[in-house]
């Protein structure tokens, strides 16, 4: 959840650091800090609280701190309060070792107290800072250099870590190490950049490694070495990152988050063509035959926050359109619920990152039961990406907004296109069906591209609702799952509080919060269950609600009802979603604009969670 960045090469370091850490921004942070080496001189630690301009600052935007080499980081408090003694990096008492460090050290109080029976003192409350000193307690006591001692420190260690190390008798190297947390290594023309995630390197390089997990890397000025966990040196292929910088930049948008809601027409329309060749799907690039989804007996989709959102859209329609079953799990509970999965089922992965820690948990519970795995996934040679039997990967491109949009989007689409092929795969679509859904997919970039020119009605409504303090969202069947992303958008970077519901639940139970002037937004494009929720808006209506309905062009009725109607494009009820998502994105960052918040970077939240 944490940023790292490092540089080693010919440049000054800290202006590659701060620019690093300024594109991993959007993770979620309290504090940060650089370590900057020159040559044979002592290592220059500089840190802040807040905002990463409060380093700036301090360094004159690294102007201030010479040396080639250097180490930096963006902390998310877990294991002491946000301070600028608990930031990183964090040194061993002589300053042999500093470090960074993401994720959590589970294990650190029973560290901690060996080491102090070995005089190692403490300064902060972090799990960092034990992780530091271990591996200088074993870089002094056997003597074999960074990578025993890191490697030592490692078998020690219970929990997850990307480690990034700089030790007093090796100038201008880096060492870095890897369980479970993401690192990307990047090398060109001299120089060589490791980071916790894509955008902090992409300006620099787009040939990359990806350290997997229990290895170790030795960077030096334009060269890489790995170790695996037992000190034996490993070889690596590079791979080119297709994203391009330009990408990862605003261009021109108030807004990363408003950008990558205009780019949905184009990623979901790349997306689409990955698997769809001359109008018919094709798996092969993700490795699936006709054969093997004719045998599968069992879905079972896991994911976490908004590719949760996903599982539950797409569960309605691959049980549609096939007869197999379909169970959509929170990876948190799936990873520790006791159950038998059936026999010739199939786990569906869905994470952005492809390093979610509760989805890559789940992912490798399923396969020690023997379970075939398939990833959705946007990021290659993530974990997930690596480990899963087979692959779909989104074309979204970077996502840099905390909120999800573009990355939701594709895999919404990836979502239709496995309903429609294993539908076809298993002989229960018959051509004339399969020939007309391909054609209706391919309408729905063009489709979001005519919601988009609409925005400014909805930018009008979320004025009014700026001071709004509870939202309720309903729907059913599909209407539901994407009432479920609308209120997760509303509450994730507005702050309102809000919730969703199954539009016929209301009766259980939340209908008694419904009183003068609370907002209930109704998603209504399934026409079979129109009425029904037509009748639970008339309900909430008459307790005093104010009603916003999203319906599909067409259903005109519905502004009888409505304070304020938004319209979708039609489309076959299945694939609603795709265009539905599209106002509820713009009604929460519209209303997160009007009050003022960071809406790329909204409080106690990170792009990838990737600990527990």
């Amino acid at each position: 959840m944490c940023g790292i960045v490092g540089f080693t090469g010919a440049a000054q370091a800290a202006p590659i650091l701060l620019d690093g850490l300024s594109k991993l921004e959007y993770r979620g942070y309290d504090s940060a800090g650089i370590a900057v080496r020159d040559g044979d001189k002592e290592t220059e630690v500089v840190k802040a609280m807040g905002k990463l301009d409060e380093l700036k600052k301090k360094t004159n935007n690294g102007s201030a701190v010479k040396g080639s080499c250097g180490i930096g980081h963006t902390r998310w408090a877990t294991h002491g309060e946000p301070s600028v003694t608990n930031a990183h990096p964090h040194a061993s008492d002589d300053d042999n070792v500093i470090a960074v460090h993401n994720g959590i050290i589970e294990n650190y109080q029973e560290l901690r107290e060996k080491l102090t029976k070995s005089n190692y003192t403490f300064n902060s409350q972090t799990d960092t800072e034990v992780a530091v000193k271990l591996i200088d307690y074993y870089y002094k006591k056997y003597g074999l250099g960074p990578v025993d001692s890191i490697a030592r420190a490692m078998i020690r260690i219970r929990g997850s870590y990307a480690l990034c190390v700089m030790f007093k008798d090796y100038p201008g190297e880096i060492y870095t190490a890897r369980k479970e947390s993401p690192m990307i290594i990047g090398i060109t023309g001299g120089e060589t950049y490791v980071a916790s995630d894509v955008p902090a390197i992409l300006k620099y390089t787009r040939n990359v490694y990806y350290i997997g997990n229990n290895e170790i890397a030795k960077l030096e000025k334009g060269a890489v070495t790995f170790y695996n966990i037992d000190r034996e040196e490993i070889k690596k292929e590079l791979t080119e990152i297709k994203w391009d910088a330009e990408a990862a930049e605003k261009g021109g948008y108030e807004h990363f988050m408003l950008k990558e809601i205009h780019e949905q027409p184009k990623v979901v329309k790349d997306t689409i063509n990955s698997v769809v060749k001359d109008g018919k799907i094709d798996f092969s690039g993700i490795g699936l035959t006709d054969e093997e989804m004719k045998k599968i007996s069992q879905i079972y989709i896991v994911a976490c926050g908004s590719a949760y959102h996903v599982g539950m859209a797409a569960q309605y329609v691959i049980e549609d359109f096939t007869t197999i079953p379909v169970r959509v799990e929170l990876a948190s509970e799936f990873r520790y619920r006791k159950m038998t999965l059936v026999k010739d089922s199939l786990v569906i992965i869905i994470s952005q990152s492809g390093e979610t820690a509760d989805s890559l948990a789940a992912l490798r519970e399923a396969k020690e039961k023997g379970i075939k795995t398939l990833g959705i996934v946007n990021v290659v040679g993530s974990s997930i990406a690596r480990e899963a039997d087979n692959v779909f990967y989104t074309l979204a491109g970077p996502e840099i907004s905390v909120a999800t949009t573009k990355a939701y989007s594709t895999q919404l689409i990836a979502a239709y296109l496995l309903a429609v092929g294993f539908a076809k795969a298993r002989g229960e679509m018959d051509e004339e069906q399969y020939t007309a859904l391909i054609n209706e997919i391919y309408t729905i970039p063009e489709k979001i591209e005519k919601i988009l020119e609409d925005k400014e009605r909805i930018q009008w409504y979320a004025n009014k609702l700026a001071g709004a303090k509870d939202a309720f969202f309903i729907g059913r069947g599909v209407d539901y799952a994407i009432s479920l992303e609308g209120s997760l958008k509303m509450k994730e970077i507005s702050y309102i509080h809000s919730e969703a519901y199954a539009a016929g639940e209301l009766k259980h139970g939340p209908i008694s919060r419904i009183e003068e002037g609370i907002t209930v937004i109704g998603v209504l494009t399934q026409p079979d269950l129109y009425e029904k929720t037509v009748s639970n808006m008339v309900e909430v209506k008459s307790r005093g609600a104010s009603l916003m309905g999203l319906t599909t062009y067409g259903n005109y009725s519905i502004e009888d009802l409505a304070d304020f109607t938004v319209y979708i494009p039609q489309t076959d009820p299945h694939f609603a979603g795709s265009l539905s998502v599209i106002p509820l994105q713009l009604l929460g960052y519209y209303v997160s604009v009007a009050k003022g918040y960071d809406v790329d970077k909204p409080r106690n939240l990170a792009k990838s969670v990737t600990v527990e």
